[in-house]
């Protein structure tokens, strides 16, 4: 069981992935904020982090960087309805481990986040 910090302003959407997740037999931690998911992760930590692009205060790229000057080894997996090629490249180079395109399946999140719980970041 892994501890999954879920990061995306839309309540609804954190209820989809933590249905999912705990389905899946994760723990799940939420935060509506780019401030609040670095609060909680600094806080209780996590094994991985699903980041929404587009939020409010801050964007996911700009939280990925700061999660990642927080701790080399954040495994962030960037989940968006932006799909752009460039998008998908920034979030990698910012330190994202993974990119899941909206719409997307239960299986797709499980799938990602028991890939990233492998790797050796």
């Amino acid at each position: 069981m892994a501890k999954v910090l879920v990061v995306d302003d839309s309540e609804f959407m954190r209820k989809v992935l933590r249905n999912i997740l705990e389905a899946g037999g994760h723990k799940v931690i939420e935060a509506g904020s780019a401030d609040e998911a670095f609060e909680k992760f600094v806080q209780e930590g996590a094994d991985v982090i699903t980041m929404d692009i587009v939020m409010p205060d801050k964007d996911g790229i700009e939280a990925v960087k700061r999660l990642k000057e927080s701790s080399k080894k954040a495994k962030i997996i960037m989940i968006s309805a932006l799909g752009h090629q460039r998008t998908v490249m920034r979030s990698l180079e910012a330190g994202a481990v993974d990119f899941i395109i909206k719409p997307f399946t239960a299986d797709d999140v499980l799938e990602s986040v028991n890939a990233v719980l492998q790797m050796d970041v």
